[in-house]
């Protein structure tokens, strides 16, 4: 299987591109700043294509597509800085659709865009926004649309929260009970987010979205 990730070089999304390339599948990553940094690299990133395109150029990385069977929307932010072009309404939102359509034109069978199900505490109404709005673009397109909807992931290196925010995630992550009261709204580890977006990326029939805490936990 030929995966193809937006943002294969963030957070979640080398986590993905490891996994993927772990079970032997071919895997190219778009991002602006090509492969990840080197302290974030080990094997697997060789065995990754890097592409350095802006989802926002798709002329600079559509030809990729021809052979890709699933296309992973790994392109997200919870801060805003407007004279860069970073805005939650670009980023999380129209970088999906752009993404979405081009898979769409290329024939690809499956979109997976990793969504979230609440917006951070302290950050604006326009973060969650964007990303319903995203989903609701995306959902009738022609191929199988799949939209994880995430709480708050945190592990080693998050770079957009306060490390005391991803040490309280951490702690109540750790703590199944507790961690289960929170509902969709649970923290849940980098490592458990990718593979579930891999499962869902990969298996034959993935469920109904939008996918929450629940189910998301038992793919992982």
């Amino acid at each position: 299987m030929h995966l193809l990730v937006t943002g294969g070089n963030g957070f979640i999304g080398r986590r993905l591109c490891d996994r993927a390339v772990a079970d032997g599948h071919e895997v190219t990553s778009v991002a602006r700043t090509g492969p990840p940094a080197q302290r974030h690299r080990g094997p697997w990133a060789a065995d990754v294509t890097w592409l350095t395109a802006d989802v926002f150029s798709p002329d600079t990385w559509r030809d990729a597509l021809r052979s890709v069977d699933c296309v992973v929307h790994a392109v997200g932010t919870i801060s805003e800085t407007p004279d860069a072009g970073v805005t939650f309404e670009r980023t999380n939102g129209d970088s999906a659709i752009v993404a979405a359509l081009e898979a769409e034109r290329a024939g690809v069978d499956r979109f997976v865009y990793i969504s979230s199900v609440a917006k951070p505490p302290l950050v604006g109404r326009a973060y969650i926004t964007a990303r319903r709005r995203a989903e609701r673009a995306i959902a009738d397109l022609d191929m199988a649309i799949v939209v994880p909807r995430f709480g708050p992931v945190y592990g080693p290196d998050q770079p957009h929260f306060p490390r005391a925010v991803n040490w309280l995630c951490t702690a109540i992550g750790a703590v199944e009970p507790v961690a289960r009261r929170l509902g969709d709204a649970r923290p849940i580890a980098v490592d458990r987010a990718a593979a579930a977006t891999y499962r869902l990326a990969t298996m034959a029939t993935p469920p109904a979205s939008p996918v929450t805490a629940g189910t998301l936990a038992d793919l992982a």
